[in-house]
């Protein structure tokens, strides 16, 4: 049986009704229809009016025309076509909707589908076709195995999507909560006021791990007020309650929810969750905090819980008199209850989503100081470690006015507090005026904490601020769009940094984000910046690379295009258009139509076009600059493009393509970008620009040029090849004038090469000469990114058994940066990237067996252990002599014994990693052992220290056993989904490098269930081995025979 769904053909196995709502993307439609045809299937797909049946309009890249036309015969609002960049040539598209009539009848607008059948299918396709065609009623859709929902009592639950329905808006929550921390239970009464826009007997929202004890709504009539009782129908597979009244609600009257239930804090670190921490004394205390970003608000309390369902918020919290309790909004007041229970009333909150509610209970100290426009910031944080916060303190003083200043948006609340919680899963979160932290980016211990705290620490609480305006005042409509969010506040660490902190030199750590997400990117299973998604599992995987870092890098590129000043305008524009509201991706480009780049520009129908000032510019002469097509290039595919440079005279031939690691033979996806160009050649250090739109163009230069430098300053989001001799006149200017061309330059050479290498245009040797000229670097870019690409070399030899080659490539390395490794000082002198790079350098020294190094750090170690760890040694040392010491088992105990009693976060993520390193399996089996077990080690950590063993040439093997053997407890700790439990997957799997490995991750991973299985961290980690394997086979015997070479004697 197969089935027409709201005018999309269906197996019938996939037990869909007609009612049901559902999202589905190109290749859904297309998997469907090759099931029927075969394998060799090749479907696309046409939206056509019906009286133009004999000329479709084409959708995608159709690749044939044979026509079908169901009409939209099931009852429903809509039914869906897939238009726009289709997985017919790539990614999923967004599904459209177009009208549909009621049952029975047939719609003014059809489906075309253009598909290709092996010959042997199409009789049976035809009949059954024929057959759809001619049955008119609505029944035809519906399967005999498909059953309304039940609730939990059995009772037919009367809504069966995921997404709320949107004819009942939440007004104002009025929230009692009353957590007991002895007990770890809560009890609370949620107040919702709400209005419907339609007549409905049910209210369905989100409850999850609650127990409703009582509903009621209340209505008032004139001067009356009424109270009925509501029935409670439980959902649990959607996380949803429907409360059904007596009669239907009428539409425009406000009506009042009132919800009492009972719930028990979550040991895992997500909703209203328990946390401990121990004094100097060694007393456990509790806390009480939330965490509900993405969907977690509704295990606090019965909510709407999806961003578009803004609403204030009243919130009360009772407490014991020896707890505080604080909240987003400042406290107004507080009652005795009864003796020993105070109820603290909270002032209402501005408009805003639930997963930025947020209240603690808790014993915390604070210290405080004003803005220049009299908000009062705050950091919050356990008595012993108060003393760590000063500096977080003046840098959120200090960024918070920054933000008013840039936004031109004055910061909405009173007050902003900054928590340092002690059991915290992600690094941070913007709830709006009590953003939340781990305390290791928010703490910074003067004597402990490295110059890389510092720099995380200032980047995080910039992170967390700009969310106030991004996120927080304009919220993404629904989690697709989740980077409208992330990508621009991690955008504006960069922005905000560089003019708070300019002695950070935030810029040489910014764009080794956009190399590191290339590498995600650069995976078929890597995915749109705007991806479709609806379950909390898929919500929460959006919560990653691409959203994070390609979002803020393809903001940054757009900022360099238009220039600063227009783009400040366009965003601010935004975000005065769109405060308090929800927005989708296209809000923003609308927003940024309205502007122009600098450069004598004018507006033009809403485009901006330039004038023929230069010969650059000559490309934008006739036609105007459309940000929202060009930008929908860079978020609605996934990937980005490879441009191909071929000299020819004075002309420049530039073609793109879709860069993807992999078989030479990979197939062409099609995809088109515009990517705003910008190169430098020998003969100008001015930045030319030049915006390609299409597959190939020619660009004439002023005269002939010995190089020719693309992505000037590593602004744009694409890699570049040289073809002919342009690779080795760039490997010329290196060896010979490196700072000819920016370090940032110099880094992109570095990591373009060796991306050219894993696709086949670049051979290895070319990119290994290449770094022979970092043997006379100093910048902390290019030799981060030089690290970047030699050391995963020598860690997949690791996991093969090469022990000679492997041997011979670490020396090579220390040989390469050996004078830069003897110069540096064992001190904290210098500026923040002279003393990153001093760390960075020296641990890898020391676990590499350079003696000069080890030696050093066997003294420093001694002395410290001696002293009984109380010797204050320079912090940006510490993890080099940490990771040497740790090598024997006395100093792995005394490591150990420092951590149970450590109150700097810093040196116990330092003492965390040293353990990690261990060559002494029976110690890494008992560190992940009791980590997981969480009570000695908390168990926030335990994903990182799982990721250190299995990138341990000892561990691995014990780190990916511990995951298989663990799986079901692990994602009971860590939801599926989560970037915890992604971090795990990929951390102990993917330096693998042989098939008997990849066989043992497809096996494992292919027998759980399907929703563990379909995993996006399980696809990466997957096509990684297999690249890895690819890579391997080609290049490994041609590094051994390069390590052999004659230049290298000359290092």
């Amino acid at each position: 049986m197969i089935c027409i769904h709201k005018g999309v053909l269906l197996p019938a196995r996939s037990a869909l009704r007609c009612t049901s709502s559902v999202s589905l993307t190109c290749s859904t439609l297309a998997n469907s229809l090759r099931g029927y045809g075969g394998p060799s299937a090749q479907v696309s797909l046409v939206a056509t009016p019906a009286s133009a049946e004999g000329s479709p309009a084409p959708a995608g890249r159709a690749q044939a025309a044979a026509h079908l036309a169901p009409a939209c015969l099931c009852p429903g609002p809509a039914f869906t076509f897939c238009s726009g960049v289709g997985e017919a040539g790539g990614s999923d598209a967004r599904v459209s909707r177009l009208g549909c009539g009621p049952p029975g009848s047939v719609s003014k607008k059809m489906i075309s589908l253009s598909v290709k059948w092996p010959l042997g299918t199409m009789p049976l396709l035809l009949s059954s076709l024929l057959i759809l065609l001619t049955v008119s009623t609505p029944s035809w859709c519906q399967n005999s195995d498909t059953s309304s929902p039940k609730a939990s009592n059995v009772s037919p639950f009367p809504w069966d999507k995921i997404r709320l329905p949107e004819h009942i808006s939440p007004v104002h929550y009025d929230l009692m909560i009353h957590a007991n921390l002895t007990t770890l239970t809560f009890e609370g009464t949620t107040q919702i006021e709400i209005t419907a826009s339609q007549p409905t007997t049910t209210i369905i929202l989100h409850s999850h791990h609650l127990q409703i004890s009582k509903a009621t709504l209340r209505k008032r009539i004139g001067e009356r007020l009424t109270a009925e009782p509501l029935r409670v129908l439980e959902y649990p597979l959607h996380e949803q309650i429907a409360l059904v009244a007596p009669e239907p609600l009428v539409v425009g009257l406000l009506y009042t929810v009132v919800i009492d239930y009972a719930g028990t804090l979550s040991e895992h670190l997500n909703g209203f969750y328990k946390s401990t921490y121990r004094t100097k004394e060694g007393e456990l205390r509790v806390l009480a905090s939330t965490h509900f970003e993405p969907t977690a608000a509704r295990m606090a309390f019965p909510c709407f819980d999806e961003p578009s369902f803004k609403a204030n918020f009243s919130v009360k919290i009772r407490r014991e008199p020896r707890h505080l309790s604080i909240s987003n909004m400042p406290l107004v007041k507080s009652v005795t209850i009864a003796e020993g229970l105070i109820e603290d009333h909270f002032d209402v909150t501005v408009k805003m989503s639930t997963y930025l509610v947020a209240f603690i209970i808790s014993d915390f100290k604070s210290v405080s100081k004003m803005t220049k426009s009299g908000i009062k910031v705050s950091i919050y944080a356990v008595p012993d470690k108060i003393h760590q916060a000063d500096y977080a303190l003046d840098a959120a003083v200090t960024l918070l006015e920054f933000y008013e200043d840039y936004f031109s948006i004055p910061y909405p609340l009173p007050k902003q507090d900054l928590a340092a919680i002690p059991d915290f899963e992600s690094g941070a979160m913007e709830n709006w005026g009590l953003t939340t932290y781990r305390e290791s980016v928010l703490l910074f211990d003067s004597e402990k904490s490295s110059a890389s705290n510092k720099l995380g620490i200032t980047l995080t609480v910039s992170h967390e601020l700009a969310h106030q305006w991004f996120g927080n005042l304009v919220t993404m409509e629904w989690w697709n769009d989740l980077w409208l969010n992330e990508g621009f506040a991690k955008f504006m660490e960069f922005v905000s940094v560089t003019v708070t902190h300019p002695e950070l030199k935030v810029e040489d750590y910014f764009f080794g984000k956009c190399f590191d997400v290339m590498e995600v990117d650069a995976l078929n299973s890597s995915h749109p910046v705007s991806t479709a998604v609806e379950n909390p599992a898929q919500i929460r995987e959006m919560f990653d690379e691409v959203s994070y870092e390609k979002g803020a890098c393809i903001l940054n590129m757009l900022r360099d295009y238009l220039s600063a000043d227009a783009f400040k305008s366009g965003i601010v524009q935004y975000l005065q258009k769109y405060s308090y509201k929800n927005t989708k991706n296209e809000d923003l480009w609308n927003s940024m139509a309205s502007i122009c780049p600098a450069d004598d520009t004018q507006r033009m129908d809403g485009f901006c076009s330039r004038g023929a000032h230069s010969s650059s510019s000559s490309h934008w002469r006739q036609e105007g600059l459309d940000v929202k097509t060009m930008m929908n290039t860079w978020t609605l595919q996934k990937g980005f493009p490879l441009i191909t440079i071929t000299m020819r005279g004075r002309n420049v031939h530039m073609k793109q393509e879709h860069y993807r690691k992999g078989p030479d033979d990979a197939s062409e996806t099609g995809y088109l970008w515009h990517v705003p160009l910008t190169f430098i050649t020998s003969k100008s250090d001015s930045v030319q620009r030049f915006l390609l739109k299409t597959k190939t163009d020619v660009l004439i230069l002023p005269e002939e040029v010995e190089w020719i430098k693309f992505n000037v300053g590593m602004n744009g989001y694409y890699i570049v090849h040289y073809e002919d001799d342009g690779w080795n006149s760039l490997s010329g200017l290196l060896r010979g004038a490196p700072t000819t061309i920016s370090s940032n330059d110099r880094a992109s050479l570095i990591n373009n090469a060796f991306q050219l290498v894993s696709n086949g245009k670049l051979s290895i040797e070319k990119a290994l000469d290449l770094t022979l000229y970092l043997k006379h670097e100093t910048e902390i870019m290019p030799v981060f990114q030089g690290l970047n690409e030699l050391i995963p070399m020598y860690k997949l030899m690791e996991k093969r058994d090469m022990k000679e080659v492997e041997n011979q490539f670490k020396a090579f390395l220390i040989r390469l940066l050996r004078d830069l490794i003897d110069n540096q000082t064992w001190t904290d002198e210098g500026s923040v990237s002279q003393r990153m790079l001093r760390s960075e350098l020296l641990l890898l020294a020391c676990m590499c067996k350079y003696q000069p190094c080890v030696q050093r750090a066997e003294a420093y170690f001694r002395e410290w252990k001696e002293a009984g760890g109380n010797l204050s040694l320079p912090s940006d040392i510490t993890l080099a002599v940490f990771a040497v010491g740790v090598q024997n088992p006395e100093g792995w105990d005394f490591l150990y014994s420092k951590y149970q009693s450590s109150l700097s976060s810093t040196e116990k993520n330092e003492i965390e990693f040293a353990l990690s390193i261990s060559q002494n399996e029976g110690k890494l089996q008992w560190l992940l052992d009791e980590s997981f077990k969480g009570d000695k080690i908390k168990i926030q950590e335990f994903p990182h220290i799982l990721r250190a063993v299995g990138r341990n040439p000892v561990g691995y093997p014990l780190a990916w056993q511990f995951l298989r053997e663990n799986w079901d407890k692990l994602i009971q700790k860590f939801e599926l989904g989560s970037s915890s439990l992604t971090n795990m997957v990929i951390g102990t799997t993917n330096q693998f490098s042989t098939r008997a490995r990849l066989e043992e991750v497809k096996g494992f991973f292919s027998s759980l269930k399907e929703n563990s299985s379909q995993l996006r961290c399980v696809q990466q980690t997957i096509e990684t081995i297999e690249e890895n394997i690819r890579w391997m086979d080609k290049n490994f015997d041609k590094i051994r025979v390069w390590l052999q070479s004659e230049k290298l004697a000359l290092l």
